[in-house]
């Protein structure tokens, strides 16, 4: 990590520079509208330099389509997660460094100097640095008219907003009173905030810049009420519906004429380049075709995709296996980053008043957890490939400790038994299921939201193991807004979901799935909308655990040092292992990669969403198409 940093060697220590740029010639993309600039006036004076071979790939060659499918119009957006081009991004070590930024200078965990890249320019050719930041803090983001709800979290520290500093055309600076050790994370994220706006292209539809009439008839067009109606619709830096917004990821969308086929275009004024002198990236175009979901795995099988991972799952790994003689493509196994690939989630904040004290009760968890056979799931479900564990953070993760998969997941129901006696849980009916202290029978109503055939599968095994133990579950199909609905009023008893979405935290990272700050957790719904809305909503934590995994959270947002964040960390991830606050069943599953005549993408990686960005953290601005 280079939260410590002056402003030397950043790159150097993330090994992806070359040697001094007046030894680099650069070379001229073929292809590329004859009328652009050349080379050397597109990408920045000093642009990022890309040793492949000190990471083990080969140097590209420019050119060719990559064909990929999308089971939603709107999943084009993902073209500026898988381009992951960031101010300051994770690389495939989990350290944070610089991209879009030439450098970038932290003072006390509170004090951030940005430097960009000298001739960096938008996708337009228009000059990217200082003022776009300006415009996004000072126009946009301090605005009420565009941004109602005021600053983001991520750039208040201790509920205060920064200083903001032009220094010159290229440098900006932020200062906050306190530490804030939210922002540089953020940055990196696979939706990234973009605290930059291409300011020359927006100003037009800005009051304080733009013409009154040409504004009124742009929102007209669009029926926008008002300016910022229509400059909200226009500041499109993430979900690709926008074809005239510049930007400053590999690939751009410049056409809108179709819903079901996108085309995305290279960027020739991207900031990348490989040691070579050839700009990166190096496939001109991207193409994403929308076709069913359900129908994904057999298009991807017949050979219609060529780099495939979204709408994949590990039940199709047979299916696509079979195909690759035929259709001559590999089916890699990239090691999936959530904590767990199934999950129950008993609800601590239920309104039924007999349930919430019974699934706070630890003892009544850690019997849940107790009586599954975890093996059995993971060798009926996956072959065996995944590792029976916790939700808890995985062995790639500098937090992992062992015990932090193992404690209290064995498969022991007789100690799950005696716990439950030993809670009182003694009486049966018939059927011999337990009754509850208020006579009710021990009848666990889990919601699936129907999203992961293997979700349905797992409750079924889990039906059975539990009924040894005296407890019966009833599995309750669902939609993923229902449960959500019904987690906040409270309806909601335990669910079946994925794991933690971040299972490979590093101690930089905001341990915010780990304690109640959001309000879409099932586990703990109304703590986490308690927390968002400042107390107006939800419920006040009075549970000693969430309360001091909370008191954590908060600690970890005014840290200054790598060390304190790290024993931060150590004792929240403790407190999960000791209290089973989610019940994981397995983890590590491997995610499913199909590539065909693509070079350069890794037979072996992370596939997660943050940190990840999907392809983003492996540089797909790097593959290349074979010939």
């Amino acid at each position: 990590m280079f939260l410590k940093s002056v402003r030397a060697g950043l790159f150097l220590a993330a090994a992806m520079m070359t040697g001094p740029l007046v030894a680099l010639e650069l070379k001229e993309t073929p292809g590329l509208d004859a009328s652009l600039p050349p080379v050397a006036e597109r990408v920045p004076s000093e642009p990022l330099v890309v040793d492949l071979e000190a990471k083990g790939r080969e140097t590209g060659r420019h050119g060719g389509t990559l064909d990929t499918l999308i089971g939603r119009a709107k999943d084009v957006r993902l073209i500026n997660v898988w381009g992951y081009a960031r101010l300051v991004g994770y690389n495939e070590s989990l350290d944070l460094v610089p991209d879009i930024l030439q450098d970038i200078e932290v003072e006390d965990g509170r004090i951030f100097t940005l430097h960009t890249r000298q001739g960096h320019k938008w996708s337009d050719g228009h000059p990217f640095g200082a003022e776009d930041f300006r415009y996004y803090f000072e126009d946009v983001v301090s605005n009420e008219e565009l941004t109602p709800a005021g600053l983001p979290p991520f750039l208040l520290s201790n509920g205060q907003k920064p200083k903001f500093e032009v220094l010159d055309e290229t440098t900006v600076r932020f200062t906050w009173a306190d530490p804030n050790p939210l922002f540089l994370p953020e940055l990196a994220k696979s939706r990234p905030p973009f605290i930059y706006r291409p300011s020359h292209y927006l100003k037009q539809f800005h009051e304080k810049y733009g013409d009154p009439d040409i504004i009124a008839k742009e929102a007209e067009k669009v029926k926008a009420r008002g300016w910022a109606p229509l400059h909200n619709k226009k500041d499109d830096m993430y979900n690709a519906q926008n074809v005239d917004i510049p930007s400053l990821q590999p690939w751009v969308r410049n056409r809108a004429d179709s819903d079901l086929r996108f085309i995305l275009e290279r960027n020739p004024y991207y900031h990348r380049v490989d040691s070579t002198g050839q700009q990166l990236p190096y496939i001109d175009e991207i193409v994403m075709t929308v076709a069913d979901g359900k129908l994904i795995p057999a298009k991807t099988q017949a050979g219609e995709s060529d780099l495939q991972a979204r709408n994949l799952s590990f039940a199709d790994v047979t299916v696509l296996k079979k195909g690759e003689k035929q259709n001559d493509y590999v089916t890699a196994l990239w090691s999936n980053s959530k904590g767990s690939e199934i999950s129950l989630l008993p609800n601590l904040t239920v309104k039924d008043p007999v349930w919430r004290e019974l699934l706070r009760d630890t003892r009544f968890r850690h019997a849940l957890s107790l009586g599954i056979d975890r093996t059995l799931i993971n060798r009926v479900l996956f072959f065996g490939l995944g590792r029976p564990a916790n939700d808890m953070v995985l062995p790639a993760s500098p937090l992992y400790k062992a015990e932090y998969a193992t404690k209290w997941a064995e498969y022991d129901p007789e100690k799950a038994n005696a716990l439950l006696d030993e809670i009182g849980l003694t009486e049966r009916n018939g059927e011999g299921i337990r009754l509850m202290p208020d006579g009710r029978a021990l009848e666990i109503i889990v919601e699936t939201a129907g999203e992961d055939q293997t979700h349905d599968d797992a409750l079924e095994l889990v039906t059975e193991m539990w009924r040894e133990i005296g407890i019966k579950l009833f599995a309750k199909p669902s939609q993923r807004d229902n449960m959500r609905e019904r987690a906040i009023t409270g309806e909601l008893l335990m669910s079946v979901w994925w794991g933690f979405e971040n299972g490979i935290p590093t101690s930089e990272m905001p341990p915010e799935d780990y304690a109640p700050v959001h309000g879409d957790r099932f586990a703990w719904p109304a703590w986490g909308d308690y927390y968002e809305t400042g107390g107006e909503g939800g419920e006040k934590p009075d549970w000693e655990p969430a309360v001091r995994l909370m008191e954590l959270y908060k600690t970890w947002l005014v840290s200054r040092e790598p060390e304190e964040r790290r024993a931060i960390w150590d004792e929240m991830l403790q407190i999960h292992a000791n209290q089973t606050i989610h019940i994981g069943l397995v983890s590590g599953v491997p995610q499913p990669v199909v590539i065909k005549d693509v070079e350069n993408v890794p037979l072996e990686g992370i596939y997660g969403w943050d940190p990840g960005a999907h392809f983003g953290i492996h540089r797909m601005d790097e593959f290349y198409m074979a010939e």
